[in-house]
C-alpha cells in the first residue's frame, strides 16, 4: 500500500483516480482550490469507498502549502497531477491565465516533491499534444506538431519539462495522454461538473437532454468521416481512472522502462459525434433537440489512439463501452437534476 498526492483530486478525473486508488488499497492525500469542483465531492468519495482522504483546500502554485503537505505526509510516494486549467477555447481567451496557471504549479510542484524526496510523477497530459495526426490510429511515436491552442501548447510544455528534469535528476516519469473522457462512477455519487456552458460534448447532450440547454449544435457535417461530424476516441473516466494507479504501481515497482514514459489513453475506437447522439437516444431512450452547424475553429477532423503499448507495457485496456459511457453520464445528469 502507497500513499499517493493528488493535485486537483476533487476534480472530474482526479476524483474518479482517488476511489480507484482507495479501491485498490492504496492512500490518497487531496490538495485542491476547488476552482472547477466542489468540496461536496468529499462526500461521495467517502460514501463509495468508505472513506476520506486528507484534504487541503490550496492552490498547487501555493509553495509554502506544498510543502506542507510533504511535511505533514513524509511517507507520500508518488504524485498525480491533475490540477490544470483545461478548457481549449478558454485557453485562446485566457493564454496568459493558461501559461501561468499550468506551467507554475507544475514547476512548483516537482521542486517541492524533489525537495521531499519523492521521485514517482505521473503526469496529466492530452492527445492535443499530437494535433491533426498524419497517421491513424496515433500512436506515442508520432510527431508533437504545433499546438493548435494554448492549452494544449501547455502540455507540450510540461511534457518538455518532464523531460528536461528527469535528464537532470532521480525524476522518474509517466505521462497519461487522455482522449475523450466521459462518464460517470456507476454510482452516480461523482461526475463531471463544468461550470457555465460545457466546453465537452457529453455534458452538452446530458445538460440538453435535462432541459438547461435548449439545443445541441454538432459543428460540422462535412468532414471526411462516414457521416460528416468530427470522430473522437471516447473514453470511460473509470477505465482512465484506473490506468493512473497501473502507472503509480509501475514507478513505485521500478517496473518503467525511462525515466519518463509516455502512453495514450483510449479504447482505440473513434465514434463521430452523430454516433454519439444516437447512442445516448438509443440507451437512455430519450430523444435530443440537436441542429447541425458550421465547423468550429481549432477542431480537428478525427482522431483516436493506437492503444497497444498501454495494454502491452502498462498491463491496462478500457473495459466500458460507448453505452456504458452515455448510461453512466445520463444517470450522473439525473442526480444533479434532482
Amino acid at each position: 500500500m502507497s500513499k499517493i498526492l493528488v493535485t486537483g483530486g476533487t476534480g472530474y478525473i482526479g476524483s474518479h483516480t482517488v476511489v480507484e486508488l482507495l479501491n485498490a488499497g492504496h492512500e490518497a492525500v487531496i490538495i485542491d482550490n476547488l476552482s472547477n469542483s466542489e468540496a461536496a465531492v468529499l462526500d461521495g468519495i467517502e460514501q463509495i469507498t468508505g472513506k476520506r482522504p486528507p484534504f487541503y483546500q490550496e492552490d498547487v502554485r501555493n509553495r509554502t502549502a506544498v510543502q506542507g503537505i510533504f511535511t505533514d505526509h513524509p511517507d507520500i510516494s508518488a504524485v498525480i497531477h491533475f490540477a490544470a486549467f483545461k478548457a481549449v477555447g478558454e485557453s485562446v481567451m485566457k493564454p496568459l491565465a493558461y501559461y501561468g496557471n499550468n506551467l507554475d504549479s507544475t514547476i512548483n510542484l516537482l521542486e517541492c516533491m524533489l525537495a521531499a524526496n519523492v521521485p514517482f510523477f505521473v503526469f496529466s497530459s492530452s492527445c492535443t499534444v499530437y494535433g491533426q495526426p498524419d497517421e491513424l490510429p496515433v500512436s506515442e511515436s508520432a510527431p508533437i506538431k504545433q499546438a493548435e491552442s494554448p492549452y494544449g501548447n501547455t502540455k507540450q510544455m510540461c511534457e518538455d519539462i518532464l523531460r528536461n528534469v528527469a535528464a537532470a535528476t532521480e525524476l522518474q516519469a509517466i505521462s497519461l495522454r487522455y482522449f475523450n473522457p466521459v462518464g460517470a462512477h456507476e454510482s452516480a455519487l461523482i461526475g463531471e461538473l463544468p461550470r457555465g456552458v460545457p466546453n465537452n460534448l457529453m455534458p452538452f447532450i446530458t445538460q440538453t437532454a435535462i432541459g438547461k440547454r435548449e439545443k445541441l449544435t454538432v459543428f460540422g457535417d462535412d468532414y471526411n468521416t462516414p457521416d460528416g461530424s468530427g470522430v473522437r476516441d471516447y473514453i470511460h473516466v473509470v477505465d482512465l481512472a484506473k490506468a493512473h494507479v497501473k502507472a503509480c504501481e509501475r514507478l513505485i515497482a521500478g517496473d518503467n522502462k525511462k525515466s519518463i514514459e509516455f502512453f495514450n489513453l483510449g479504447t482505440g475506437r473513434g465514434y463521430s459525434v452523430l454516433e454519439v447522439i444516437r447512442a445516448f437516444e438509443r440507451v437512455n431512450g430519450v430523444k435530443l433537440n440537436y441542429v447541425i452547424g458550421p465547423r468550429r475553429a481549432g477542431d480537428i477532423e478525427k482522431v483516436y489512439a493506437d492503444t497497444s503499448l498501454s495494454n502491452n507495457e502498462l498491463g491496462w485496456k478500457a473495459e466500458l463501452g460507448l453505452d456504458e459511457m452515455v448510461a453512466s453520464a445520463w444517470k450522473w445528469e439525473q442526480r444533479l437534476g434532482s
